[in-house]
């Protein structure tokens, strides 16, 4: 039986994550964390009480808060030497830091998109770049409902990346996140990211590649938030059994080793 702490337990994917594991009986939900000012302190999910976070005792951490959220958490799991899997994004430099350290430690999963679909999208994403080469030019499109607090989506972030590597550039130098005005014509391995909001979408990502005569796109649109809440409960039962060290949902599926 692996025991299960949930970090962000009354938000939309905490109560999914804790659905899905409710329906495997080798898991249990041992504990379910709010923040300090949370209304729903007190209340049961899933049969357990909802706390602020303290001392850890589970075999592993599902993480999605926020970026001063998972500060505490990596903390506390440091403390407890407990493996975290985390779906939080936003991240700053000062946070991954705090996961490379963590990692020194425990087995550690961050990704910011928990999804088959996407991890597969990655990696065809830097596929396909590499492939056609600098003649196709690369932009990315996201969309998300409009209660979305960071922009761009950390999904949409790792995309670039992947096309950044997949074209041998740097994402900080040939990512462009939207245009205005007279901007000029387009240069040479710019990589567009653009952000849309509104409505109710869970999670629209599409990469772009146009080239002479011809335009290539690799899409994902997520339909159910679960698809995110298996992907991190699957990567839970993963980490678990891995030796320290800082991984992705690619190693998870397995996908690392198609190159």
């Amino acid at each position: 039986m692996t025991r299960i702490a949930l970090a962000g337990a009354t938000g939309r994917m905490g109560h999914a994550i804790a659905d899905v594991i409710a329906e495997d009986p080798l898991l249990t939900l041992t504990a379910a964390y709010g923040r300090d000012d949370d209304e729903a302190l007190g209340t049961s999910l899933r049969g357990i009480t909802v706390t602020k976070l303290g001392p850890i005792d589970a075999d592993v951490v599902i993480d999605f808060t926020r970026p001063d959220g998972t500060r505490a958490v990596i903390e506390r799991c440091a403390a407890a030497k407990c493996p975290l899997v985390s779906g939080t994004t936003g991240l700053g430099a000062e946070e991954l830091a705090a996961l490379d350290a963590l990692a020194a430690d425990v087995p550690v999963v961050w990704a910011p998109n928990m999804s088959v679909g996407v991890t597969l999208l990655f990696h065809l994403a830097e596929q396909a770049s590499r492939l056609l080469g600098p003649d196709f030019d690369a932009e990315i499109v996201e969309m998300h409902h409009r209660h979305k607090v960071d922009a761009p989506s950390g999904t949409a972030v790792r995309l670039a990346e992947r096309v950044a590597a997949g074209r041998g550039l740097d994402p900080a130098e040939a990512v462009v996140h939207g245009r205005s005005g007279h901007v000029g014509p387009r240069p040479d391995g710019e990589i567009g990211v653009m952000t849309l909001r509104g409505g109710s979408v869970i999670g629209d990502h599409t990469l772009v590649l146009a080239g002479p005569g011809e335009r290539l796109e690799l899409s994902h649109r997520a339909q159910d938030r679960s698809i995110f809440a298996r992907g991190a409960v699957r990567a839970a039962r993963w980490v678990v059994a891995q030796a320290p060290g800082r991984y992705e949902m690619p190693h998870v599926l397995g996908i690392d080793a198609l190159g």
